[in-house]
């Protein structure tokens, strides 16, 4: 059991964390939340003892092991993968070298039964049950299975760390971490650089994990699937909720509206007292009330509302310019690096309107295919937009294209037009740009900053084909939830690259899987899925399968020539036969509009003089009949090619 006990830490004179105070159970499954700078993971690095504080007690167990992860960190270099994850068992990897010592010395002695030699003996079988109980037989395959599972490869094993991205390096440092097995597992946004595969196993992990967890995450599913509790870090205090995430936003709002309404009575009263205060300073009568008003007020602890309120924010992008019906189409598209092919044999349309997701292990292509589509990448095979396409694009690096000579709200007032300029301190507020921060310059800002500024900055422009990879990296809960919001809203056509499942839950209709050059494509959310593709090891998503013979999700595979081939043709019959219904449903329509009047004219009872009203009448009926046989014709040949498009998935 670990505890805290009226912890108090302020930074430049500023009370960050006042009487914090809690207590971790052996088997706790904790959620740290608050606003960004709220204090969470100062938090975590007092547990560890990497911060020191001003006032108040941290309780550790004698004997106690802690693991701690944090965003940022120095990562080591000269090793192997494996050999790096595998250094947390230096003490089991010493042994077999002492052993194989003892044995050559025992090999060039002679003297059998003396008290040295059956010494020898006993330092040997101590060593070896030592190995054998710490796991010695079985820490190779240990250390082989979780780095794995956190998505490195047999080939990556011999690779030099060196050779890795920071993202996979954190990866490493995580291996190491759930390899000790330690009492409590401090995580500070572990899932910030891992793949839904890698995110699923280690939620399997941590559900299992027999001690305690304390983790800070922008993951609401993340969160939901492991805690049980949620401490929320507000205005310097604790609030603790018996809950996962999503329950505890409910009781929070309910909480919230209580607060409010202490608020506002104290502040009433508050008020009231000034004004008796005022009203008798002076008189001689009243002087004994004054003065205990006055230390009474002195008393008051003033009550703070956290002012996370996002219920009445809806921003919307702005109305996507049509474009054409196909606004990407690729043919055998190949891409690769040196002599690495990335993707191969790849075929893909993406229609007006479509909102898919790319999905897959991290380094199977996904970035690569969305830079090919962008235009900033060259290729093998053909792939072109559609007329009018106009591409707004959030790359994983966008924060440093940012012009750094300006302020915040100079990026976005330099190109917001129209009644949005009214609102950009409202966009900059949802994205974490408040009060001061919209005066800072571009170049002060941090990494996350700049990337929520560059986001925000991408929701002013009317684009019809909105390219996003990775955009809720650096977002909190509620910038994710507004920016979800106004994608659902958005009437343009999406593609989003994303490892956050709640996120992708509602907001795309397809889904594109990554992997071995190759992509799949899967009808349906995300959450249906994962659900297909999870199996007893949760480890299938990036496995070759079977497709699934399902109503709901037919899962076909979308770099088969042939099959790729048949469809387009269908679909472009589809498209021709319905251009042409929809002309003759709105010839039909101008027919019996004509019709209509006309009846109404000739039923009047009045004498008609224009003969030509006769003629035309009925001619707009015979054509009318012909129109309505051919409608039903087309009818039936677009609901036919649909049934044979269905079919060939």
């Amino acid at each position: 059991m670990f505890s805290l006990n009226k912890i108090n830490i302020s930074f430049g004179g500023i009370l960050l964390l006042k009487d914090i105070s809690f207590v971790i159970n052996k088997k706790a499954r904790i959620g740290l939340t608050g606003k960004n700078g709220a204090g969470k993971s100062t938090l975590m690095k007092i547990i560890t003892g990497l911060q020191e504080f001003d006032s108040g007690i941290v309780s550790i167990p004698k004997d106690t092991t802690i693991g701690y992860l944090p965003q940022q960190m120095l990562y080591p270099e000269g090793k192997t993968v494996f050999n790096e994850a595998a250094s947390v068992f230096k003490d089991i990897t010493a042994i077999p070298e002492k052993i194989d010592k003892l044995n050559i010395e025992l090999s060039e002695r002679t003297d059998f039964e003396s008290n040295a030699y059956l010494s020898i003996i006993e330092k040997i079988n101590k060593l070896q049950d030592i190995f054998n109980n710490s796991g010695g037989n079985t820490y190779i395959a240990e250390t082989e299975k979780t780095l794995k599972g956190l998505g490195f490869t047999d080939v990556d094993f011999e690779r030099d760390v060196a050779e890795f991205s920071g993202g996979w390096r954190m990866r490493i440092e995580l291996a190491k971490i759930l390899l000790q097995k330690p009492d409590l597992l401090l995580l500070d946004e572990p899932t910030n650089h891992l793949d839904i595969e890698s995110i699923e196993w280690f939620e399997q992990l941590l559900i299992s994990y027999p001690g305690a967890i304390v983790l800070i995450s922008h993951d609401r599913m993340f969160l939901d699937n492991i805690t049980n509790r949620t401490i929320e870090i507000a205005t310097g205090k604790i609030y603790d909720y018996k809950a996962a995430y999503t329950k505890y936003e409910s009781l929070r709002k309910e909480r919230i509206e209580q607060q409010t309404a202490s608020y506002n009575n104290q502040q009433k009263m508050i008020r009231d007292t000034e004004e008796f205060i005022e009203r008798f300073r002076y008189k001689a009568t009243k002087a004994v009330q004054v003065q205990s008003r006055i230390k009474q007020l002195e008393k008051i602890e003033r009550i703070e509302i956290d002012q996370t309120d996002i219920s009445n924010l809806s921003f919307k992008f702005p109305k996507a310019p049509r474009s054409g019906d196909i606004v990407v189409d690729i043919e055998n598209l190949r891409k690769q690096y040196s002599k690495q092919a990335v993707l191969e044999n790849i075929w893909l349309t993406i229609e007006r309107g479509q909102k898919i997701a790319f999905i897959g292990k991290n380094g199977e292509g996904k970035t690569t295919l969305v830079r090919v589509i962008k235009g900033e990448l060259e290729y093998e095979g053909n792939m072109k937009h559609g007329y009018n396409v106009k591409i707004g694009y959030f790359a994983q690096n966008q924060d440093k294209i940012l012009d750094e000579s300006k302020t915040v709200f100079e990026t976005l007032d330099d190109i917001a037009v129209g009644d949005i300029r009214t609102k950009i301190r409202d966009i900059l507020g949802n994205f974490l740009f408040k009060g001061e921060d919209i005066d800072k310059k571009v170049s002060v800002l941090s990494g996350g900053e700049r990337s929520r500024l560059a986001l925000a900055k991408l929701m002013l422009e009317p684009y019809n084909l909105l390219i996003l990879d990775e955009p809720t990296n650096h977002l909190d809960m509620y910038s994710k939830d507004i920016l979800k919001h106004a994608l659902m809203q958005y009437d343009g056509t999406l593609l989003v690259v994303s490892h956050d499942r709640y996120f992708l839950d509602g907001l795309t209709d397809e889904i594109y899987e990554f992997g071995n050059k190759k992509i799949k494509k899967h009808a349906g959310d995300i959450n249906l899925f994962l659900k297909k593709k999870r199996l007893e090891n949760l480890k299938s998503i990036e496995k070759k399968s079977e497709p699934v013979k399902n109503a709901e999700a037919q899962i076909y595979t979308s770099n088969n020539k042939e099959i790729y081939i048949k469809r387009k043709e269908l679909e472009k019959e589809i498209r021709k036969h319905t251009k042409r219904f929809k002309e003759v449903e709105s010839k039909i329509e101008e027919l019996e509009t004509f019709i209509a009047s006309t009846e109404k004219i000739l039923s009047s009872g009045k004498e008609i003089s224009d003969q030509l009203l006769f003629s035309e009448f009925d001619t707009a009926n015979r054509s009318l009949d012909k129109n309505m046989k051919e409608w039903e014709k087309l009818s039936d040949i677009i609901t036919e090619l649909n049934k044979q498009k269905e079919q060939i998935k």
